[in-house]
């Protein structure tokens, strides 16, 4: 593993719609407290992905991803807010079929 770059593994939770467990991909889950695991439920294999500082990510700075896999073993992405998620749904333009 070097600094710029990060090979991880992203989980969905079996429990919570939109939460997912980002780790390093060597790793595995092996450091993942087993109270969050508990409530996180079965850990589903969404997909690896390799980070970059500079890379896009939908809901986080990877960057901040990044520095939480290396200072703690994992990144958990909570789901978003209700009221954001209602915002997002109402800005997003919809195709009328007629």
């Amino acid at each position: 593993m070097t600094d710029d770059k990060l090979l991880c593994e992203i989980f969905k939770s079996s429990r919570k719609d939109e939460m997912y467990l980002y780790v390093e991909k060597r790793n595995g889950l092996a450091d993942v407290p087993e109270a969050l695991l508990e409530q996180f439920g079965e850990p589903v294999s969404a997909m690896p992905l390799l980070l970059t500082a500079d890379k896009r990510l939908a809901r986080a700075r990877a960057a901040d991803v990044m520095a939480a896999i290396r200072d703690k073993g994992y990144y958990l992405q909570m789901p978003p807010a209700k009221e954001e998620y209602m915002l997002d749904l109402y800005r997003t333009p919809t195709e009328a079929r007629y």
